[in-house]
């Protein structure tokens, strides 16, 4: 319907005015959801009993005003639904909720519908993601969550699209391809809606992309601008709004490697916020690519904008300042960990900041107006670095954590894993407290001196698998903990220990409660205030994502999605409750008084171990090592000891028989569940010799079996050697 103008003041316009209004009435009766809810403009945070963007509101905060449920009934807690996802990957989502539908967006960027109040599947959109994408994953098949804005939902795909869909139906209202398709990139974050654009990152810096954010229009799914987040080709401008920061990042990178390699990293892949007040749109950044600043900029540099905060205009994309938490980055630290604002009183005064515990290990705290740093200590052990200079803003580093100058390996706290890493954490205006799925863990950096872009998989510049031997001290000391973190004065107040490393993202709420899932299965909340546990119940598989809290009809729900998998694959399988179990993807619904039960959970099928009798020399074998911890292992696992969603090769039939297992690797017979053909990088020869390699794995660890060296001979009792990012 279109107006037009009306004579001011006058008895037609009056009544026109009131046509028109009862007209757009009842149109809107038929769909609510589509102009009632506030979804696109700063009244998002008004809206209380809805979920409506993957933070529930803009500046992140992952608070909910819901008291429901609270400190004193929480013991009350119970299972109102539940749904199965026919799946087995890992769930990083958090869902939303719109009038009383449930939204949320599973492993291959598959979007569902439910009745919020019982679990009704209300309908299912699948964007038929080639599953041959897989190998252009950093990290499994995860997809972190969908957008809503005016009665559509939007969700970034494995395979680099953003699709809008219409929120009541499930049918698709556009597509746009938002990556190139000749380049490995992915997306697994969650978009967000912010004055009709659609912001999107990527993924790809560990195989070897440049990273960009795009901003979309959301009615028509129009390009508006591009963010390019390093440079590319000297005297090269992209036509892009960054053109201005990549000329001026150039004299921070050096030599010709990475944009010859087409690469550079900086992959803006989750953490974004916004503050409607001052318009800004806040960006975090992610790692370089390669990992190895040697191969990646001569060992020199800051290699802006890497492991960076922008901060940029929603609208143009136009960029208003930056801080850079770790220049030149070689370590993964990525930060893109989640962006969380607030206004906290500090020194006696009342300051805009910006909230950001990333990878590295210190927790920071930024004038969020100006972007410069206002304190930043370490929130876990960090050895890289012994702090942040704030008069400088720059880390005093730790000059034997440069491996890729020194040549030599380091032991880096925290690992490319991060103290905190993508599940999300929350912040309690009533507590004044952060609260952040924290972990330790050293692993080591080794630089291969031999290092060239590889078509396929990974480049990182290092050798992930080449210090394995030398793990299992680090892994045995790894911790995982729930942890309540002071802004103010920088410092822990008090921590609830995990089984693991690898746990859920975080949800605070106004009931004086904190709620967490761990990588080991449990739902947990405890009170916010002191961390005491109230309420723990077995989801049956690992429970990574974030939970969120709604009402219908007066009656308040908590959400999560239940899956194991993605980069914390291996430390779900550390500790189970009784024994191994497969892996079961589910959202799980609580209320008070919940009486839902679970079925039994299944055991995982029992693998059987019979290896051919090896033939090959120690030189071969030597080989297939090496191959095997550049091209295999950051799927199948480290010593080709696989404890994620990933087959454990040392039990594949396929190593029985040389031209059967030629016809995976080379021929890529399964290509359609995700296994690519490898003959890009391997040939005939070094094809057998991984073969052979894996056969002499299979039999060590059967000989193991027959000795009882291993527990109960089961595949999760081997201790697992994680990857990154």
């Amino acid at each position: 319907m279109a107006f037009g103008r009306l004579p001011k003041g006058s008895l037609a316009s009056r009544g026109a005015l009131v046509t028109a209004c009862a007209v757009l009435l009842l149109a809107n009766a038929k769909d609510a959801s589509l102009h009632l809810l506030p979804g696109g403009d700063a009244r998002i945070a008004a809206d209380e009993a809805n979920w409506v963007t993957t933070g529930r509101t803009y500046d992140e905060q992952r608070f909910s005003p819901l008291s429901q449920i609270n400190d004193s009934n929480a013991s009350q807690l119970g299972l109102a639904w539940y749904a199965d996802l026919d799946m087995s990957r890992g769930e990083e989502a958090t869902p939303l909720v719109v009038n009383g539908v449930l939204y949320v967006s599973t492993a291959w960027s598959l979007v569902k519908a439910f009745d919020a109040t019982n679990g009704k599947l209300l309908w299912t959109f699948d964007p038929a993601v080639p599953r041959s994408q897989l190998v252009n994953a950093c990290c499994d098949a995860v997809n972190r969550g969908v957008a809503w804005w005016r009665g559509r939902l939007y969700v970034g795909t494995l395979d680099g699209r953003l699709i809008a869909i219409d929120a009541r139906t499930g049918k698709q209202a556009w597509s746009v391809q938002t990556t190139p398709k000749d380049m490995p990139y992915s997306i697994t974050g969650a978009p967000r809606v912010i004055k009709g654009r659609v912001i999107i990152g990527n993924g790809g810096a560990e195989l070897g992309a440049r990273g960009f954010v795009t901003a979309y229009d959301a009615v028509s799914g129009r390009k508006v601008w591009r963010f390019y987040v390093v440079p590319g080709e000297p005297g090269k401008a992209d036509g892009e709004v960054s053109d201005p920061q990549m000329a001026a990042a150039r004299a921070t990178w050096s030599g010709d490697a990475w944009w010859k390699q087409k690469a550079g990293g900086g992959n803006a892949w989750d953490a974004f916020a916004y503050d409607p007040e001052l318009d800004l749109l806040y960006i975090g950044t992610g790692n370089g690519s390669p990992w190895n600043r040697m191969a990646r900029s001569e060992g020199k540099g800051d290699n802006l904008y890497l492991s960076s905060i922008l901060a940029v205009r929603p609208e143009t994309g136009q960029y208003v300042w930056h801080y850079q938490e770790v220049p030149g980055d070689e370590w993964d630290y990525t930060a893109t960990q989640s962006i969380v604002l607030a206004d906290l009183v500090i020194a006696g005064k009342k300051r805009k900041v910006l909230m950001h515990a990333p990878k590295n290990g210190f927790f920071y705290v930024l004038d969020r107006e100006t972007g410069k740093v206002i304190s930043a200590e370490k929130y876990v052990p960090a050895n890289w670095a012994s702090k942040i200079d704030l008069a400088t803003g720059r880390p005093v580093e730790n000059p034997e954590a440069r491996y890729s100058e020194r040549g030599k390996p380091f032991y880096g706290t925290p690992s490319s894993l991060g103290g905190h890493n993508w599940p999300p954490m929350a912040f309690s205006p009533q507590t004044g407290l952060v609260y952040i799925p924290t972990q330790e863990l050293a692993l080591p950096y080794v630089p291969d001196p031999q290092y060239r872009k590889s078509a396929l998989g990974y480049n990182t510049g290092n050798r992930l698998g080449a210090a394995v031997p030398q793990l299992t001290s680090p892994l045995k000391e790894a911790k995982g903990y729930l942890m309540a973190w002071d802004p103010i004065h920088q410092r822990e107040v008090w921590r609830a220990p995990r089984d693991t490393f690898g746990n859920g993202g975080v949800l605070a709420t106004a009931g004086n409660l904190v709620f967490e899932g761990t990588g080991t299965g449990f739902f947990k909340a405890v009170r916010a205030s002191d961390g005491k546990e109230l309420f723990s119940t077995w989801g049956q598989t690992g429970i990574l994502a974030a939970p969120m809290t709604y009402t219908v009809r007066g009656k308040q729900y908590v959400a999560v999605l239940a899956g194991c998998g993605g980069v914390y694959g291996s430390a779900c399988n550390l500790v189970d409750k009784d024994g191994r179990h497969a892996n079961l993807d589910r959202v799980l619904v609580y209320a008070l008084g919940g009486r839902a039960r679970l079925p039994d959970a299944p055991a995982a099928q029992p693998m059987v171990l019979d290896p051919p009798a090896g033939t090959a020399n120690t030189a071969t074998i030597a080989l297939g090592d090496d191959l095997y911890g550049r091209r295999c292992a950051v799927c199948h696992g480290y010593r080709a000891v696989s404890t994620g969603n990933q087959p454990d090769l040392r039990y594949s039939p396929f190593i029985a028989d040389p031209d059967a297992w030629r016809s995976v690797v080379l021929d890529g017979i399964l290509a359609g569940g995700g296994m690519v053909s490898f003959a890009k990088v391997l040939d005939h020869d070094q094809t057998e010799a991984i073969r052979q390699y894996l056969i002499a794995k299979a039999q060590e660890k059967r000989k193991q079996m027959q000795d009882g060296q291993d527990g109960k001979g089961q595949k999760g009792a081997e201790e697992p050697v994680m990857h990154a990012s």
